[in-house]
């Protein structure tokens, strides 16, 4: 049997983080510390090593963006990181993403929303809510236009990869992507592994990333796909 989830959680209000430890305690999932602030979580990781950190942007000291990065850039088993936030278009999770977090959630997420995203991200698939996770995606890189950073060498990928990789971006599923390219979603699982490792990436999060960075997709295609979804038959 799969051990349930460790989890810390980061956030500067005592009445988020006790709010979220009795929703994950309840669900079996073991908070093994809190933290106040970023450096209080950064220490909490090394000393008790979660596998999960559910981290605030906004925090005295040092913020949540600051204190990701430091968590993900160390040498150890690295945990997932989820990032937490009041607005769904807070201008700092884009930078978020980009330094490794696993996805992010808004604060006022329902219980079964939480735990699902703990779990989830703990196994590194997709994110909770990939939609406004496209948006993120598309709106800073966007606006980031030429500064955007083209790290990732597409040309490693097979035509295959790329088509996967491709359709990924644009918020398929592994059972979506599937059906649509009339595959097992076990041979889907296995491109999606082969494209992570080609291009040094941590996670699905990443990969979607790099999609819009490398001008895979652009956001005009996806607002296309958006409008022949919309049209129906």
């Amino acid at each position: 049997m799969t051990e349930p989830p460790r989890v810390l959680i980061a956030d500067d209000q005592t009445l988020v983080r006790t709010g979220f430890r009795l929703i994950l305690g309840a669900d079996g999932i073991d908070v093994v510390a809190e933290a106040t602030n970023g450096a209080e979580a950064v220490d909490a990781v090394r000393r008790t090593q979660p596998d999960v950190v559910l981290m605030d942007v906004r925090m005295p000291e040092m913020d949540g963006l600051e204190a990701t990065r430091r968590i993900l850039a160390g040498t150890l088993d690295r945990p997932r990181v989820i990032i937490l936030t009041t607005f769904d278009l807070d201008r700092y999770v884009y930078a978020a993403l980009s330094a490794g977090a696993s996805g992010f959630l808004l604060k006022d997420v329902t219980p079964e929303q939480l735990t699902a995203a703990v779990r989830t991200v703990r196994t590194g698939d997709a994110l909770l809510a990939p939609a406004i996770t496209r948006r993120l995606v598309q709106r800073f890189t966007r606006r980031g236009g030429e500064t955007a950073a083209l790290h990732h060498d597409l040309a490693a990928l097979t035509p295959r990869e790329l088509e996967v990789l491709g359709l990924l971006a644009r918020g398929l599923s592994n059972a979506e992507l599937a059906a649509r390219l009339h595959l097992a979603e076990a041979t889907v699982k296995t491109h999606v592994a082969r494209i992570l490792a080609k291009l040094g990436l941590r996670d699905r999060v990443q990969a979607v990333i790099a999609a819009y960075e490398t001008g895979l997709v652009s956001v005009g295609e996806r607002e296309a796909d958006e409008d022949e979804e919309g049209a129906g038959p």
